[in-house]
């Protein structure tokens, strides 16, 4: 509606509206990784959001040339147009062609072609043939099906995930991820023209508004009816209200079919400039919005307090897991582990976990268990840390780590905590703090590598002394 108050065609506000629409991945990580929210719940579901995204984001830019000319667009060829029918066929049929040699050909080719790289044991000739793959695949794709570019990139990497060496190839090209996410961000304060701020300040407010309340308001309303928790929906909107990327390209694309007017491509990128800008303000606000909008909504924390049956431990629940248990925070990589050995050694224990479909497996399987934040001490008190022998912190969320450790020790003074973290910062604060056992990831490695090393040649050194 605001591209055709502003005398737009239909094509050029469909395009702005889906660039508009499309949050950047790049960012959402980098906010995620900053914040260490990355295996929580709200990351978890935030990242597969723009996942299932920007795959349809794909197979707009995979059907946008074709349709161009029904949009509004001006006829890019000479002689009879063909029927829109044939366009569409024709271009899908090339998608097709181009997707079966991948699967077929692709998975055949790229692992033995990795393999012989890596015999030479060459590390840079190894990053390289992994950035000369993508980027070939890349090219041959647009050139020899008409597919975009930014498709035979996405199935450059599908198709490199199935070989044995994908685990190697993406650590050795995570440098590269980061200094194209920096060029990109350049890029943008580059093209970004200062005087549209000045000539059209309005339309600019206008952008920046749509992206941040448009895509907060509908992801915010979506989680919140799936019923997961207000803090959950409220770390979703503040990531996906910006935009990155796929707008560029999408706008770019649109500029080059005559849908989209070049002041239309200005203000995309300043939508993108200032959204990301504001990005990293909206995850702050985060848990003072929370609170503030339960202080003063009955709905909101009717919303907080609605029943859910993972919410709360079965009434058929042993007594073993409600006196002398380990309460167990998150059950990912860490946490998984801990249980094993806990269940291998008859340790009654009870999970706090934020994902309610992991928890419903897990009672599938006899575990005790619980969903929720356990920041939220109804969730801590739910698996009765009040008469528990331990809480241990296997999440990597720093950011609520204090807070669960407050509760347990104000329902349980004499509980014996252990906490993971992901930072030394915050493994030397915490030691500090004096709250409990507290393991930093790297640093335990080594220790447990030093000392397999040590216990290798002890024989020798004391052999030496001798």
């Amino acid at each position: 509606s605001m591209a055709s108050y502003w005398g737009w065609s239909v094509g050029g506000g469909l395009i702005f509206g889906l660039s508009l629409a499309c949050a950047s991945t790049v960012v959402l990580l980098k906010s995620l990784e900053a914040r260490g929210q990355m295996d929580t719940m709200s990351g978890r579901i935030a990242l597969g959001w723009l996942v299932v995204q920007d795959l349809a984001t794909v197979m707009v830019l995979v059907l946008l040339p074709p349709l161009a000319t029904a949009l509004g667009g001006p006829v890019l060829q000479a002689g009879p147009l063909k029927p829109l029918w044939l366009t569409l066929g024709q271009t899908l049929l090339q998608v097709s062609a181009f997707i079966a040699l991948m699967l077929v050909v692709g998975r055949r080719l790229l692992p033995w072609l990795f393999s012989l790289v890596a015999r030479t044991g060459s590390r840079e000739l190894f990053t390289l043939s992994v950035v000369a793959t993508a980027i070939g695949i890349a090219y041959g794709a647009s050139a020899l099906f008409s597919v975009s570019f930014a498709l035979g990139a996405f199935f450059a990497g599908s198709v490199m995930r199935e070989s044995e060496f994908s685990h190697r190839a993406a650590q050795e090209s995570l440098p590269l991820r980061d200094a194209f996410s920096v060029l990109f961000f350049v890029s943008v304060g580059m093209q970004v023209s200062p005087m549209v701020l000045v000539d059209e300040p309005l339309r600019v407010l206008g952008v920046v508004a749509v992206v941040i309340l448009s895509n907060a308001l509908v992801s915010l309303s979506l989680v919140l009816v799936l019923r997961y928790p207000l803090s959950t929906a409220l770390t979703i909107a503040a990531g996906l209200a910006q935009i990155g990327e796929f707008s560029i390209i999408l706008a770019g694309l649109g500029l080059s079919l005559g849908l989209l007017p070049s002041e239309g491509m200005s203000l995309v990128l300043a939508g993108v400039l200032l959204s990301i800008a504001l990005n990293s303000f909206l995850f702050r606000a985060v848990e003072p919005l929370r609170r503030w909008v339960l202080s003063r909504s009955a709905l909101a924390r009717q919303l907080e307090q609605r029943q859910d049956p993972t919410a709360e431990l079965p009434v058929s629940t042993e007594r073993q897991f409600l006196e002398g248990q380990v309460v167990l925070v998150g059950y990912g990589r860490v946490g998984r582990r801990i249980a094993q050995a806990l269940q291998a050694n008859a340790i009654p224990y009870v999970v706090a976990e934020q994902n309610r479909e992991l928890v419903e497996d897990l009672r599938r399987q006899g575990i005790a268990a619980v969903s929720g934040n356990a920041a939220d001490p109804a969730v801590l008190i739910q698996a009765h840390i009040a008469r528990a022998a331990m809480l241990v912190v296997a999440s990597p969320d720093a950011v609520y780590i204090h807070k669960m450790v407050e509760t347990a020790l104000a329902l349980n003074p004499g509980i014996e905590i252990i906490l993971r973290t992901h930072s030394e910062e915050e493994s030397q604060l915490l030691r500090k703090e004096d709250v409990g056992l507290v393991f930093f990831g790297e640093e335990e490695l080594a220790k447990g590598m030093s000392s397999h090393v040590l216990q290798r040649f002890k024989p020798v050194a004391a052999h030496s002394t001798i």
